[in-house]
């Protein structure tokens, strides 16, 4: 082969290589420019989520809950905005409407089954557990398709003015879980520690057919987030008996946190068991644990006051819960602090609205999600 032959050769191979290249690079930038177009958002949980069942059924969540952001009708146990209000931001999906709230609340773009003091498994601070909510959405979706075509049938209104849902809009919605908190808690409260972590094998059981119920209604895409720090909330520090060593550098009881991280650990192997069980369907495992007790971890530095103190309520000397007031030998008790948006904690259980603020910015990019997918692409993975 002669030099002049060898060397068209090989300028051909090049452009080949570069035009592969140049195509593959093509392809790549097209799927990261992709975007799911979630049409609504189903959520499943407890207080960390809910936005008004609690109000409406039990008529709790008083003000001043809700001070920073919705004012005194928030139904949320915060000041403002939860990390599911967040979520829905980065969508640009409307607030979330408790299933269980039925004034002013509008379904067309999901529902929030989410209800304060729930837990996986029946037998909870709350009568309303997961399989329950996951009941209500099927009863939902059942009523939402036969209204929806009801009115379709009718032509007397468009169905989009009925705050329904539309029948095609279950499969592509997301499915988002922030429960398990109270299993723990409540475990916690009535049994030994050992004996909690005996049951979390129950408990996830009983959430992945929770999960199994919903995937047989057709939802294909679900948003899984595990339980946070439980040691590092006020209450629970103030209520343990403290004994040497129990405590970490953060002022958090460290075994509930480790009983946290077991039951974190379980619930990722359970996904991917899901994930092996249900293949059409995309599971995203997001690790709240990691970015509560990041911010704790490092509350001072980020502007915030110490971790362990809290805005609203008392459980020091008197137990007196945000939204209730009390004067005791001449102290009132039960206003909130002037500065809730300095406290990474709420009321001494909940998170307030900055600290849910910078939790979400944290977990819905997916540096903290497996696979490590932001939530707007959590249906392509």
């Amino acid at each position: 082969m002669n030099s002049r032959r060898f060397i068209h050769l090989l300028w051909c191979f090049n452009l080949y290589v570069a035009f592969t290249f140049i195509q593959v690079s093509s392809e790549n930038n097209v799927h990261d420019s992709k975007k799911c177009d979630y049409p609504a958002i189903y959520n499943f949980g407890d207080s960390n989520s809910d936005t008004g069942a609690g109000y409406a059924v039990f008529a709790g969540v008083n003000p001043p809950n809700g001070i920073s952001f919705f004012g005194s009708l928030s139904g949320r146990a915060s000041d403002g905005r939860l990390i599911i209000d967040f979520i829905s931001e980065e969508l640009k999906i409307p607030y979330l409407s408790a299933y269980l709230n039925s004034v002013g609340s509008n379904y067309r773009h999901g529902a929030n089954f989410a209800v304060g003091g729930a837990s996986i498994r029946p037998g909870g601070y709350s009568p309303i557990n997961l399989g329950v909510q996951v009941s209500q959405f099927v009863l939902f979706k059942s009523h939402s398709k036969i209204l929806f075509n009801q009115l379709s049938n009718n032509r007397t209104e468009p169905p989009f003015r009925s705050g329904l849902p539309r029948n095609e809009d279950f499969s592509k919605a997301l499915y988002t879980f922030d429960i398990g908190q109270n299993d723990i808690a409540i475990g916690l409260q009535h049994t030994s520690e050992e004996q909690v972590k005996s049951s979390i094998p129950d408990i996830l059981s009983q959430f992945a057919q929770a999960v199994q119920d919903l995937y047989n209604e057709g939802a294909r895409v679900f948003w899984i987030h595990n339980t946070g720090p439980i040691g590092c909330l006020p209450y629970d520090m103030i209520y343990y008996q403290h004994k040497n060593g129990n405590l970490d550098a953060n002022g958090c009881v460290k075994p509930h946190n480790e009983i946290a991280q077991e039951y974190n650990r379980k619930l990722k192997d359970r996904v991917f068991q899901l994930r092996r069980k249900f293949p059409l369907a995309k599971f995203t495992y997001v690790d709240v644990y990691a970015a509560k007790y990041k911010l704790i971890s490092n509350a001072k530095s980020l502007g915030f006051v110490n971790p362990l103190e809290f805005c609203c309520g008392s459980y020091y000397g008197y137990h007196i819960n945000c939204g209730k007031k009390a004067i005791i030998n001449g102290t009132v008790y039960g206003n909130p602090c002037n500065n809730p948006s300095q406290h990474v904690s709420w009321d001494g259980i909940h998170y307030s609205q900055a600290a849910n603020q910078w939790i979400a910015k944290q977990i819905v990019y997916g540096y903290l999600s497996d696979p490590p997918v932001s939530v707007v692409k959590a249906c392509l993975t």
